[in-house]
């Protein structure tokens, strides 16, 4: 794994060679589903780059004496790897938002925050579209025909990662990142964590807070026990 601004050299230098690829950004909850889902695996061996996204997993990895570099968000992928593409004129299409007009903002701010920077389309399709192969089918359809160096995704793991999948196919020189709720964060419609909050690994209390019915099962009955147990197991291999 790597740092973020290395993440952004990686990817420049790959586009400027025609070359693409997949950025994924495994958090608790994703890691734990890897050990029993073969799926969320492939995603992970498919990924050609891997960054930790999750304080959790820093702790872990410095408990087992094999330190991460940093904690690597998509929230701030979307951000450094939009300046790092302003500096060579490339193009970004931002896919998702709980909302129509979501995607939309969220390209105008980046446009407007990295000069330089293209936008080559958006677009928020609605919640489940991806359970609708005809909308798939037209989702994919518009990203292809836009033909972006970089595509940010967030429509929340594991769909993001289905549809990335299928882009990839279609446009081998392209990069790819699922980014979550990063495209809301952008946009202005939802809120990340104060930093104080990042830095202590608390980001994910401040969205039980914001989403309870949602998050709620996932994170106190799933990911904190996992996050314990790793921990765990990390102090004792170390």
């Amino acid at each position: 794994m790597i740092t973020e601004r290395r993440v952004v050299t990686v990817v420049r230098r790959a586009l400027a060679r025609g070359h693409g690829g997949r950025i994924l950004t495994p958090n608790v909850d994703i890691v734990r589903q890897a050990r029993s889902c073969p799926e969320v695996r492939a995603f992970l061996d498919d990924a050609t780059l891997v960054v930790a996204d999750g304080m959790p997993l820093i702790w872990a990895s410095r408990l087992a004496s094999n330190p991460l570099p940093e904690r690597v968000t998509g929230s701030s992928l979307i951000w450094s790897l939009s300046a790092g593409l302003a500096a060579d004129t490339r193009s970004v299409f931002v896919l998702g938002g709980d909302t129509p007009d979501i995607a939309q903002r969220a390209a105008d701010r980046l446009a407007t925050s990295c000069p330089g920077l293209a936008v080559a389309g958006h677009r928020s399709p609605p919640f489940g579209f991806d359970a609708d192969p005809a909308a798939v089918d037209d989702a994919v359809a518009s990203v292809v025909a836009a033909a972006p160096d970089l595509v940010f995704v967030g429509i929340g793991f594991p769909r993001q990662e289905r549809l990335i999948g299928r882009l990839r196919s279609e446009l081998p020189r392209t990069w790819f990142l699922g980014c979550g709720m990063a495209v809301n964060f952008v946009a202005g419609h939802q809120h990340r964590a104060p930093v104080w909050m990042q830095r202590a690994g608390l980001e994910w209390a401040h969205r039980l807070g914001s989403e309870p019915r949602r998050l709620a099962r996932r994170y106190l009955r799933h990911d904190a026990p996992y996050a314990l147990r790793l921990l765990a197991t990390a102090k004792r291999r170390g």
